[in-house]
């Protein structure tokens, strides 16, 4: 079978993997509930949604902007941020390791330095994986403990604490080569497809051992500000907008769930892995299964608006032949 014929074999999976989620969720719920849950929209809440969606992908293009200067390819914030625009403008149509290719592609041809570009683009992928599991981690600690559940809260804590450990001796010049060699024999047992994924990543991320504690710390900072605090934010306002109330706390570990998930390439957008998520976790609290497919619509247009974003890069960089 030739590449091209499996490109497209994987894609009609991604779309049936996608339509049969979807249709699960809407399965669950009443329609006309669903539809006059729809009409009582907050809509300024939507608004919400999409300046704050715009100001996550900011504050990445800034980190990012940091680290490709450390492998030295100098790009503009603007033009990291209207990659990510472009790039949300094909994850509405490619898989999402696709449409990644094509931010990679962009910042290449901007820089001339594939492999720098690649490296820098898994390392911050991976700063903003790792404080997103930690803080869903410990707020799902934090909220196990106030439910009594105190060996399942120090679990999750001990949890956070292995996976901070890991990443500081993994970036350390001295720590990093023997962290590297474990965390990639510990990958055997994996399916071959996350096992060659995971050790591209753990290859790449090696790059930044020399960096330096003020460089890994200075992007960790911003990437818990942009997770934690821009990412909940998202949360928040898609919530009001659909009328979802829960603890802050609940937000936050449903965020990094979700956003582990979403790098599972197994759908066309993320589409239905997020309807998912939120309908049945969201349901363990009370909350309404089409308020929480309405709060996940709400996110999904944050997407829709970046990718609107994106064809109005794409559309100015044909027109002056970029």
């Amino acid at each position: 079978m030739s590449p091209r014929a499996k490109q497209i074999l994987r894609l009609l999976a991604k779309v049936f993997v996608t339509a049969i989620l979807l249709a699960w969720v809407f399965s669950q719920i009443d329609l006309g509930q669903f539809w006059r849950t729809v009409t009582a929209t907050k809509w300024h809440y939507l608004i919400g949604v999409w300046l704050a969606t715009v100001l996550f992908s900011l504050l990445q293009a800034v980190a990012l902007q940091i680290i490709l200067r450390k492998q030295d390819c100098d790009v503009g914030v603007h033009t990291l941020l209207a990659a990510t625009c472009v790039t949300a403008y094909y994850s509405l149509v490619l898989p999402g390791i696709v449409s990644t290719g094509v931010k990679w592609y962009i910042l290449k041809r901007s820089t001339g330095k594939g492999s720098n570009v690649l490296s820098s683009m898994l390392y911050n992928q991976a700063t903003l994986a790792v404080v997103m599991v930690v803080a869903g981690l410990m707020a799902l600690g934090h909220f196990e403990l106030q439910m009594s559940n105190f060996r399942f809260a120090v679990a999750c804590w001990g949890l956070a604490g292995l996976v901070v450990l890991s990443s500081i001796l993994l970036l350390n010049d001295r720590t990093g080569g023997p962290v590297t060699r474990l965390l990639m024999a510990s990958l055997r047992p994996l399916p071959r497809y996350l096992r060659e994924n995971g050790r591209a990543v753990l290859q790449q991320v090696a790059v930044f051992q020399t960096a330096g504690w003020r460089f890994h710390l200075l992007v960790a900072v911003i990437n818990v500000i942009d997770g934690l605090l821009v990412g909940l934010l998202i949360y928040f306002l898609a919530a009001r907008a659909a009328y979802v109330v829960v603890p802050i706390g609940v937000l936050i570990w449903l965020c990094a769930v979700v956003f582990v998930l979403s790098k599972i390439p197994i759908t066309i957008a993320n589409l239905g892995v997020r309807e998912v998520t939120l309908v049945g976790l969201l349901g363990l609290y009370g909350v309404d299964k089409s308020a929480a497919l309405l709060m996940s619509m709400v996110m999904f247009t944050g997407l829709i608006f970046m990718g609107l974003l994106g064809a109005a890069h794409q559309l100015y960089w044909s027109l002056t032949k970029r």
